[in-house]
């Protein structure tokens, strides 16, 4: 086999590797900021800590069909290999297509403006110092993974460790050093309880557990041990959200978290003074970095899947120096780094991209729950080292939760949604192109 290039992958990933890369997909910018959202949505502290739990629940029932889905077909493309198997191939390159182009490259170029906006705070470098910071944080972690998944699975464990750490430093402050928040009736909330609006935005914090599935071919010992790591990801991912909020509520109060534009700082300021608002900047930056590096591994793996599935022989070669699809790195990050470019000129380029990017998410999510369903049918024999439990319920939950959320974000992101679907329709021509490539 040659030191450059092999044609599989090497399953090098142990149940830990895996939950730090999921822990990282998972927490993100939006646990700093979204609580104040949900805040303005619920009457109560009950309810607020209630839809916390409930997001929870609903992102484990989707953690359970992606366990039985990624033990039983594993491979690097993850949903899209579900979606070919179950679906065809059609409905596979659509989302690859989608996924490529606009939800994972989106999710990156948005996050990555989010780690320019704190760095600016912290260090300024002018009116487009967000975009370079932006930009600067895109080529480092690209340079980590193209080193190899060695390298970048340590960076993850690095980034997630600092990461959780200030999350329970959060916490600690909140609980043992800010003064409680005086006892005070709670007023109705602004949009009178829509707790449907509410459970979007915590279930976007919870976003990013699906990425797990792009692991299972990099996992070792798969069959068992792919399980392990998307209940064990998501339920302690559920536990630190719970204390964090507890802390929120500690400090701030219901009516308190609704006024304050900045949770976090906030609740830091009261319990450590100025040099809190500091620390935060660059806990949310670590967050960001943690979830770079594990959007651009497990996004590449699709990528080089459909390079084998399309014959794009560039695209489907696997470096056996690095273990990873190093050519499948080069084109996600570029693409990334373009929608960087472009989002340089507006000055709302991460809300446009949340906007666009989330019909289209939910869409193909709903099509995944729908191929767990139709593979238990069709192929009944085939070897499922893990089943998930109360089915068909539990597949069932999870369909319609997405629909619901499908729903509610063209409801709530306007024209956004309608250009992520015209994206989606842009896909369209791949097939055709696909096709006449079958046929030839």
């Amino acid at each position: 086999m040659s030191t450059q290039q092999s044609t599989t992958p090497r399953a090098s990933l142990s149940i830990g590797d895996g939950i730090a890369m999921m822990v990282g997909l998972i927490i993100g910018v939006g646990i700093f900021k979204l609580p104040q959202l949900v805040a303005l949505n619920t009457d109560s502290n009950a309810a607020f800590l209630g839809l916390w739990v409930l997001g929870g629940v609903i992102t484990l029932i989707g953690a359970l069909v992606y366990a039985e889905l990624a033990a039983a077909y594993p491979s690097t493309g993850g949903e899209y290999h579900f979606l070919s198997r179950a679906l065809g191939s059609d409905v596979g390159l659509l989302f690859a297509w989608a996924r490529t182009t606009v939800i994972q490259t989106g999710a990156i170029a948005a996050v990555a403006f989010v780690f320019g906006d704190y760095a600016q705070q912290l260090w300024p470098l002018g009116t487009y110092g967000p975009a370079i910071y932006a930009a600067a944080s895109l080529v480092l972690l690209t340079l980590i993974n193209l080193a190899g998944t060695y390298e970048s699975k340590n960076a993850q464990i690095v980034f997630t460790v600092i990461e959780v750490g200030a999350l329970l430093f959060v916490s600690f402050v909140g609980f043992a050093l800010a003064s409680p928040a005086a006892s005070a009736a709670v007023a109705p909330a602004a949009s009178g309880g829509a707790m449907g609006l509410a459970i979007v935005f915590i279930l976007f914090t919870y976003g990013g557990w699906n990425e797990a599935a792009y692991l299972s071919k990099d996992v070792r010992d798969v069959d068992r041990n792919m399980v392990r790591i998307l209940i064990v990801g998501t339920l302690a991912v559920m536990a630190l959200y719970l204390l964090i909020n507890l802390a929120y509520l500690q400090v701030l109060g219901l009516d308190g978290m609704r006024k304050s534009n900045a949770i976090a700082a906030d609740v830091m300021r009261a319990g450590i003074g100025p040099i809190g608002a500091v620390l935060l900047s660059l806990f949310v930056c670590c967050a960001a970095l943690s979830t770079i590096n594990a959007s651009i591994f497990t996004g590449a793996r699709v990528y080089h899947a459909l390079g084998e599935d399309l014959a794009v022989r560039s695209l489907s070669i696997w470096s056996g120096a690095g273990n990873n699809p190093r050519n499948a790195i080069y084109l996600q990050s570029a693409i990334a780094l373009a929608l960087i470019g472009f989002g340089a000129s507006t000055k709302e380029g991460f809300q446009a991209m949340v906007n666009y990017t989330a019909p289209v998410f939910w869409f193909f999510l709903f099509l995944v729950g729908v191929s767990s369903i139709i593979l238990r049918q069709r192929e009944p024999n085939h070897s499922r080292p893990f089943r998930m439990p109360l089915y068909p319920v539990t597949p069932a939950l999870f369909c319609l939760t997405c629909l619901y959320l499908l729903y509610s974000s063209i409801a709530y992101a306007g024209k956004g949604a309608l250009v992520g679907v015209a994206v989606l329709l842009l896909g369209v021509p791949l097939l055709l192109v696909a096709r006449a490539k079958a046929r030839a």
